[in-house]
């Protein structure tokens, strides 16, 4: 997907997050985001949002820490709102030469903070729908497969991943709908992921890409498992990012 693509994303689900944030009410429960009520929610998006703009707008080459949120609920709408709009704004507004601090492999540094706060914001207004007892219908298959990826060949090959097993296995994430394939190949080390690969796996797990990509951000349930289900359990334990 192109950069442009990225931030249209983040600008259309970060406004159905704030409207649908808003007819769930601040008090209402997350069910999945165990603790957090609507409030948590935005104030965590709102921040990640004013982080990401800092380093675009500022240059930042060296990692900073997120700025403080209101603690009070007053107006919390409004100020995940702004800081929505001035992190799509920086992002159409930032060169393409931009030089900044990231933290996942991409072809340059706009290009990774509009992918990765396209699915920051598609995930948690993923969160802000389930509020209020609804799924998310609209993500899209080439979006879906994009995420998926992100997070398979992004966060999970990073050293924090808690991704682990005592002796290597193979997991192999397919999507139905659109035939895309990854083979994670597990150990005491951090996952190796690679694309298109045939190799028989341990355990796979599959499913309509828009589904799946819920799912493998622990949203959803896996659509299907095939295989060794202790796999798919450790996924379920281990992989949480917020």
């Amino acid at each position: 997907m192109e950069t442009a693509d990225h931030i249209e994303i983040l600008a259309r689900q970060g406004t159905a997050m704030a409207r649908t944030a808003a007819d769930a009410g601040l008090a209402a429960t997350v069910p999945t985001c165990p603790g957090w009520r609507v409030a948590d929610l935005l104030r965590h998006t709102g921040q990640v949002h004013r982080w990401a703009t800092a380093f675009i707008t500022g240059g930042l080459t060296s990692h900073h820490p997120a700025p403080p949120a209101p603690e009070a609920d007053a107006d919390l709408l409004s100020w995940f709102a702004d800081g929505h709009a001035a992190l799509v704004a920086a992002l159409r507004a930032a060169p393409a030469e931009l030089e900044c601090w990231t933290f996942l492999a991409a072809p340059s540094p706009l290009a990774f903070w509009a992918r990765r706060q396209a699915h920051e914001t598609t995930i948690h207004r993923v969160d802000a729908e389930a509020a209020r007892g609804r799924r998310v219908e609209d993500i899209g298959a080439e979006p879906a497969v994009d995420g998926i990826d992100e997070l398979l060949s992004g966060f999970h090959r990073r050293s924090r991943s808690k991704l682990r097993t005592d002796r290597p296995r193979v997991l192999r994430v397919r999507t139905t709908d659109t035939g895309d394939l990854w083979t994670v190949r597990l150990s005491a080390e951090p996952p190796v992921t690679e694309r298109g690969t045939t190799t028989d796996p341990d355990c796979e797990l599959s499913g309509p890409a828009a589904q799946l990509y819920q799912a493998l951000w622990n949203r959803l349930p896996i659509p299907s498992v095939e295989g060794d289900r202790a796999l798919a359990e450790l996924w379920q334990e281990r992989s949480c990012i917020m």
